[in-house]
């Protein structure tokens, strides 16, 4: 077992200065032998174009993210407000997931997707790289899958925020 981190003040003040500095939103799936499994993340960014590739993190290689950073490939939803209260629920443990009247349907490849996602990228890990209790996942981005636009969230200071509907022109 694998003792919590101690906060340090400059621990603290990272979270602090993250937590006003806007975040998208996105829902990470993958499929298992025991199941659908998915996490709500903020932390995805695009690296590269050729070859296309994405970056993440999770806080623990154990559950939902274990169970991703297992997977041959997974699903990065990058979602709008319209599931705001779907990031929430991927967000705690022991929430309802993947749910009928939640959305989801399965890939031919057998992974659970959103098809009202704004944009689904299917991706297989590349490398993984472990800094203290969180693993940091670089992935090349396999197929984008495009859904329906919403409204853009963000996540500011522990909360999910829309953004009005003309921030992309």
């Amino acid at each position: 077992m694998t003792a919590a981190p101690v906060p340090t003040p400059i621990g603290e003040g990272l979270k602090a200065a993250f937590r006003t500095h806007p975040a998208g939103v996105a829902i990470i799936t993958a499929s298992t032998a025991e199941g659908p499994v998915g996490l709500t993340a903020s932390s995805v960014a695009s690296v590269a174009v050729d070859p296309a590739a994405i970056v993440f993190s999770v806080t623990r290689a154990t559950g939902s993210a274990g169970a991703i950073l297992g997977a041959d490939t997974f699903v990065v939803h990058l979602i709008d407000d319209e599931h705001s209260a779907l990031a929430q629920s991927f967000a705690v443990s022991g929430s309802e997931r993947f749910t009928p009247e939640q959305g989801w349907a399965t890939l031919p490849t057998g992974e659970p997707h959103l098809p009202e996602a704004r944009v689904a990228l299917r991706c297989r890990p590349i490398q993984t790289v472990a800094v203290g209790s969180s693993t940091v996942v670089i992935a090349e981005v396999i197929e984008v899958l495009p859904g329906l636009p919403g409204r853009p969230l963000v996540y500011l200071d522990r909360r999910f925020h829309a953004l009005p509907h003309d921030t992309h022109h």
